[in-house]
C-alpha cells in the first residue's frame, strides 16, 4: 500500500464521516455484532498468527489474553450501548430558565489507531471497538513486528467491514509516522514513551486529540503484614504473562528490609508451580525478536557489572526435558526468569521499563521510603500493592499517581468492565475502555433550547438602574443557593 493509497483510504473514511454525522444505533450494534462474529469465526486464526510471530506462545494465552479481553468489552459494550448513546439533560440555572440544556454525544469522525505487538489482536482491535460503538470510522495501522497477524487481521477487517468503516494498513515504522502525520479526529497509540511522544507531535500539527497509553515502570509493594506466597504467586503471573511482554507488568518489586530471601523463595515456588519449565514449554512465550532478547541480556551483564546479584530460575527436576528445535523458532528465544537483587539506579534496567521477564528487588526501611522512590520518577501506568491493613492500602493510594492500581492482584483491573484504563504522565494519558472510552470517541455538543418566554432580554444594554436591580437579586439568589438557602 503507497502513501497516495493510505491517504486516499483516509479521504475515503472523512468523507463518509462527514456525510453521515449521526450514526443510527442500529448501524453501530450491526458493527459491533460483525466484529463479533469475526472473533468468533476466526479466532483460532488469529491465534494461529500470534503463534507464528512470536514463535512459541500458546494460543490459549491468546484466547485469554487477547480474544477473551475483547468479547468481555463486545459484550459489555453491546449491553449498555443504547444508555451510551442517550443525550444527557442537565439541569438550568435560574437565570437561564425556563431554557433546557442536555449534552449529545456525538461521534468525533475518522478515529486512527496504532497498535504494538505484545497483544496484537486485543491492542489493535479494543481501542476500535469503543470507536465503532462511538459511531467513528477507524483507520488501523498494526506492528510490523508482528506481520502475520497484521496480514490476518487486513484480510478480516476487509472481509467483514467496507473500506470507509474500517480499514488496516500494514507497513514499517515510516508507515506509522505517515498514518501518525494524517489529521485524524482522535488518534490512539499504545507503544513506548518515546515514540509517544513523536506520534504526539506528529498528531499536534493538526490539532488532532490523542490517547497514549505509553507503559512505564510499574511497582508492586510488600507491605511487611502480607501473605507472601500469595503475593509472590501473583507477582510471578503478572510478571511473566506473555514472558514480561506486557505494559502493566510489575517492573520491580519494593519488600520490607530482611525479607529477601522469602520473597525469593516464594517467588521461586510460584515460578515452578505456573512454568515447570521454559524451553519448549508450550505455556511460556518466547521474547519477540532477537533484537529483544539482546536488549535484555544486555541489561542483565550491566547489572551483573555495577554489582547487581542475578538469580535465574531453574526448570523443575524431572520436568519435560527441551523439544527439538524444529518446534518452533521461538524456542530459543523463551528466557528464564530471574530475580535481581542490589540493582541501582544508574543501571538500565531501572531506568527503561524491561518488557521481559527480569524482576528487580528493592528493599525499603519504611514504607515512606518506597513512596518516596515511586513519587520521585515518572508516574508508572500500574502500581500494585500487597498487605492486609486497610489503613496502609489507603495511605498507598492517596500518596501515590498511577495510571491504574490492583490490590493485591497483578493485571486484574485491566479486565474490568467498568473501569477505564490509561496512564498519567509519562504512562501516557486519556483512557478508555468501558463507558469512559466511549465518552473518549464521542464528542460531547453542549445544547441550549431558549424558552420564548425567556428573559435573557432584560441583561441587554441599555445598562442602568433596572439592570443594577436585576443583578443585584441574581446575586442574591446565587449567594442563598451557595449557603444552602435556594
Amino acid at each position: 500500500m503507497t502513501p497516495d493509497d493510505i491517504r486516499n483510504l483516509f479521504d475515503l473514511q472523512r468523507q463518509a464521516s462527514r456525510a453521515q454525522p449521526d450514526v443510527p444505533l442500529m448501524v453501530r450494534r450491526e458493527r459491533l455484532l460483525r466484529m463479533r462474529k469475526l472473533l468468533d469465526e476466526h479466532g483460532p486464526a488469529l491465534a494461529a498468527a500470534v503463534q507464528a510471530d512470536f514463535g512459541m506462545r500458546s494460543p490459549r494465552l491468546t484466547e485469554v489474553a487477547d480474544l477473551f479481553v475483547l468479547r468481555s468489552q463486545l459484550a459489555h459494550t453491546l449491553r449498555h450501548l443504547a444508555r451510551w448513546c442517550r443525550r444527557t439533560r442537565v439541569r438550568t440555572p435560574l437565570f437561564l430558565q425556563p431554557a433546557r440544556g442536555w449534552i449529545e454525544r456525538q461521534p468525533l469522525g475518522v478515529v486512527g489507531v496504532i497498535s504494538p505487538w505484545n497483544y496484537p489482536v486485543q491492542l489493535a482491535l479494543a481501542p476500535a471497538i469503543g470507536a465503532l460503538a462511538a459511531g467513528n470510522r477507524v483507520m488501523l495501522k498494526p506492528s510490523e513486528l508482528t506481520p502475520h497477524t497484521s496480514a490476518q487481521l487486513a484480510a478480516l477487517v476487509s472481509q467483514f467491514f467496507a473500506p470507509d468503516e474500517f480499514c488496516v494498513v500494514q507497513g514499517d515504522a515510516a508507515t506509522a509516522a505517515l498514518v501518525a502525520s494524517l489529521p485524524f479526529d482522535h488518534l490512539v497509540f499504545t507503544g513506548s514513551t518515546a515514540v509517544g511522544r513523536r506520534v504526539a507531535q506528529a498528531a499536534a500539527a493538526n490539532l488532532t486529540p490523542t490517547t497514549l497509553e505509553l507503559g512505564g515502570k510499574s511497582p508492586a509493594i510488600i507491605d511487611a503484614d502480607c501473605d507472601m506466597a500469595d503475593a509472590a504467586l501473583k507477582i510471578a503471573h503478572g510478571k511473566l504473562l506473555n514472558a514480561g511482554q506486557t505494559c502493566i507488568a510489575p517492573d520491580y518489586v519494593m519488600l520490607p528490609r530482611g525479607s529477601e530471601a522469602a520473597f525469593a523463595d516464594a517467588f521461586r515456588a510460584a515460578v515452578a508451580r505456573l512454568f515447570p519449565y521454559f524451553e519448549g514449554n508450550p505455556d511460556y512465550a518466547s521474547i519477540i525478536s532477537p533484537r529483544h532478547l539482546a536488549r535484555l541480556r544486555t541489561m542483565l551483564q550491566q547489572a551483573q557489572t555495577l554489582g547487581a546479584e542475578v538469580h535465574a530460575m531453574e526448570p523443575v527436576p524431572g520436568s519435560p526435558p527441551p523439544p527439538p528445535q524444529g518446534i518452533g523458532d521461538g524456542v530459543g528465544r523463551q528466557m528464564a526468569p530471574v530475580l535481581v537483587f542490589g540493582a541501582t539506579p544508574g543501571m538500565q534496567l531501572m531506568q527503561e521499563e524491561i518488557f521481559g521477564p527480569v524482576l528487580p528487588v528493592l528493599s525499603y526501611e519504611r514504607l515512606d521510603d518506597a513512596i518516596a522512590h515511586i513519587n520521585a520518577r515518572p508516574r508508572p501506568l500500574a502500581l500494585y500493592w500487597f498487605g492486609r491493613s486497610e489503613a496502609v492500602q489507603g495511605d498507598v493510594l492517596r500518596r501515590t499517581v498511577s495510571g491504574g492500581v490492583s490490590v493485591n492482584d497483578t493485571l486484574m483491573h485491566i479486565a474490568h468492565d467498568n473501569l477505564p484504563f490509561g496512564g498519567v504522565g509519562d504512562s501516557g494519558w486519556g483512557a478508555y475502555h468501558a463507558e469512559a472510552g466511549f465518552l473518549r470517541f464521542c464528542h460531547q455538543k453542549p445544547v441550549l433550547a431558549q424558552s420564548r418566554w425567556s428573559l435573557g432580554h432584560l441583561l441587554y444594554p441599555p445598562y442602568g438602574a433596572r439592570f443594577d436591580r436585576i443583578m443585584a437579586l441574581l446575586r442574591r439568589l446565587m449567594q442563598g443557593g451557595l449557603n444552602g438557602q435556594g
